[in-house]
């Protein structure tokens, strides 16, 4: 089996997927596919032995280049992990049921273009929430509208920053984002 990891910067929930994965299922490959010359997570798999993929808006919206290289690839299954575009059309239907996104808020709240990070975790203080959370669903054409997966929440306390709620979220993140991909792992 062969996964894909998709991410934009950092990458530390593709790192902590990895982590995870690699000890328990030594036979699986992972890649790191990015969008961002810049992104830490492409030296950080380097330096992990792990084989990255770089491309740009043009190869990935507007030309079938991504889809034809995850063929080639052999791709089974794809994570995004702190990836910032939408996924075009092609891809999601040629990979029905086998492309999954992690969002930092309780989905519907909080979802869409330019939600993410801490336009997210702003958005929760402003509005005075007692809670925040991830929630890890399908990704389909639409930005985070694609069938839930798993929803886990987290107590916000009045005094507590965006940068205080982004700390408890991202702490939700790497605990349930590599035991759900561990399941699709598993199944195949």
């Amino acid at each position: 089996m062969h996964i894909a990891l998709f991410a934009s910067g950092t990458g530390s929930n593709a790192l902590k997927i990895i982590a995870h994965l690699q000890p328990k299922y030594p036979e699986l490959k992972i890649s790191i596919w990015s969008n961002n010359s810049e992104a830490p997570i492409l030296k950080s798999a380097e330096s992990l032995g792990i084989e990255t993929h770089l491309f740009n808006r043009q190869q990935f919206s507007k030309s079938n280049h991504v889809l034809e290289m995850l063929k080639k690839e052999a791709i089974d299954f794809i994570a995004l992990a702190g990836f910032l575009w939408l996924v075009p059309s092609p891809i999601v239907r040629e990979f029905p049921n086998q492309i999954i996104n992690i969002h930092p808020a309780l989905l519907p709240k909080y979802g869409g273009k330019g939600m993410f990070g801490m336009n997210v975790h702003k958005a929760v203080k402003e509005n005075g929430d007692k809670e925040s959370g991830i929630t890890i669903h399908f990704v389909n054409e639409n930005y985070d509208e694609g069938n839930v997966i798993l929803q886990a929440s987290c107590e916000i306390q009045p005094e507590n920053s965006a940068e205080t709620i982004a700390k408890k979220v991202l702490a939700l993140e790497h605990k349930h984002f590599p035991l759900i991909v561990e399941e699709f792992v598993a199944r195949n």
